[in-house]
């Protein structure tokens, strides 16, 4: 059986018992409370590890039953931590994370990138330009099993910080001074409309007074929604909002099928051969800078250095 032996040290005297004793746990165990605890519910927890239901909830049982501990309590939405459940939290992740970077510094004798890499990106750029790159990567690194998230940036953020991702390729400014952030690359915004439409002939760029006084499909959290809202505000009217979509794909579909214009990032927006919907450049478009966020090198397991290096490399040279 893989296991970790390691001791956990808690103030809490009603915890007294676990500063006498070493505990032995299974790294499946230790998996499967970090993702519960991090997704707060069993279903997206077992999906995320490949388990079902019931196989998650014996690794609990049995991690509660080696700690003699309840480590959550079930609500109508999900699961909470206990305090004992908390407090171990901390732990359980140094304790997953020396395994993995003992594991990595080992595959990394061999010069053998292998092992679970965990990484996020916006969804635009999880769609449109990491697709080609890691396919070419997976296929030089078979070893590595690698898992794709989408999100937005504060979540991004949040997640690499926690230990939850290796790395993230989100924009900048970051809110947090504790991340290390590599500049890829700096686009504009360009204007989708839908065929036919009268500003898709336009020969020269389109001023941010023009584009903010069509309908708009937005997608929240967007960084392109601030200049829609300061162009609305320069002209002294409301923003024509006409719908607001959770994704950009969404946001896609509803400008083919006519129901506003849209800013997207270069990456999306030129990326329309066989699409219903034509490219307008803006008159001082608003702009995004993608990067690559991560804890450290040395929070990095070799695998996760080795696509890190590999992503950098091709992404800067756009």
């Amino acid at each position: 059986m893989r296991g970790v032996s390691f001791g956990i040290c808690i103030s809490d005297m009603h915890l007294i018992q676990f500063l006498h004793r070493v505990l032995f746990v299974t790294i499946e165990q230790l998996e499967a409370f970090l993702a519960v605890a991090e997704r707060g519910t069993f279903t997206s927890a077992a999906r995320q590890l490949g388990f079902s239901q019931p196989t998650l909830s014996r690794q609990l049982q049995s991690l509660e039953a080696e700690l003699d501990v309840g480590l959550f309590v079930r609500t109508p939405r999900g699961v909470v931590l206990t305090d004992p459940g908390a407090r171990f939290l901390k732990r359980a992740r140094e304790a997953l994370d020396a395994l993995r970077q003992g594991t990595s510094e080992l595959h990394e004798l061999a010069q053998t990138p292998r092992g679970p890499v965990a990484i996020a990106a916006l969804p635009t750029v999880g769609a449109y330009s990491l697709p080609a790159l890691v396919e070419v990567f997976l296929r030089e690194n078979p070893g590595v099993q690698l898992r794709l998230e989408e999100g937005l940036s504060d979540e991004l953020e949040e997640r690499v910080a926690q230990g939850e991702l290796d790395f993230a390729v989100t924009t900048l400014p970051l809110q947090r001074i504790d991340l290390v952030a590599q500049k890829l690359w700096r686009e504009p915004f360009l204007l989708a409309v839908p065929r036919g439409h009268r500003l898709s002939g336009a020969r020269r760029p389109v001023p941010m007074s023009v584009v903010a006084g069509e309908p708009l499909v937005i997608v929240g959290g967007s960084s392109a929604n601030a200049a829609l809202r300061e162009a609305s505000e320069a002209l002294g009217r409301k923003q024509r909002i006409a719908i607001e979509v959770d994704h950009p794909q969404s946001q896609r579909r509803m400008v083919e099928r006519g129901v506003g214009v849209a800013l997207m990032p270069a990456i999306m927006a030129r990326d329309h051969a066989g699409g219903r919907f034509e490219v307008v450049e803006v008159q001082a478009a608003p702009r995004r800078t993608v990067a690559l966020i991560h804890r450290g090198e040395r929070s990095l397991t070799y695998g996760a250095r080795a696509l890190k290096r590999f992503m950098v490399e091709r992404l800067k040279a756009r």
